[in-house]
């Protein structure tokens, strides 16, 4: 299957960037609680530009396949609800690990490697 009529992959850069979104989460879930809004402005931070209403139904999928945990708390008078990496969510999370690094090692193999001291993938200023 190859590019659509209109010449582009669709649904496959979709998929793909929603599946890296789903492991974006999990990984901030393990390191501590997040709550939607939260997780909209990380995203964005990365080029991920969705809204509550793509994001709510995939943290309530993941909690659904328990990866997540849902805590309620008040904060200012308004209910939040925080999400945390389960047991389940932190093993495959370790899974998804050792999958993105093959992957990506294999997809990446002929990319130039950078020199070991940049520390950032922008231009020097001039």
């Amino acid at each position: 299957m190859g590019a659509r009529q209109d010449g582009s992959l669709g649904d496959i850069f979709r998929d793909t960037f929603l599946g890296f979104m789903r492991v974006h989460i999990l990984y901030h879930a393990t390191k501590g609680r997040i709550f939607g809004f939260e997780m909209i402005e990380e995203l964005r931070e990365h080029g991920y530009e969705l809204s509550p209403g793509t994001l709510y139904p995939i943290l309530h999928a993941m909690e659904q396949a328990g990866y997540l945990r849902c805590e309620h708390a008040v904060v200012d008078g308004k209910a939040r609800k925080y999400y945390r990496a389960t047991a389940l969510g932190k093993r495959v999370l370790d899974q998804l690990k050792e999958r993105i690094r093959e992957l990506t090692r294999e997809v990446l193999e002929d990319l130039p490697h950078p020199h070991p001291d940049s520390r950032s993938l922008r231009p020097p200023r001039s």
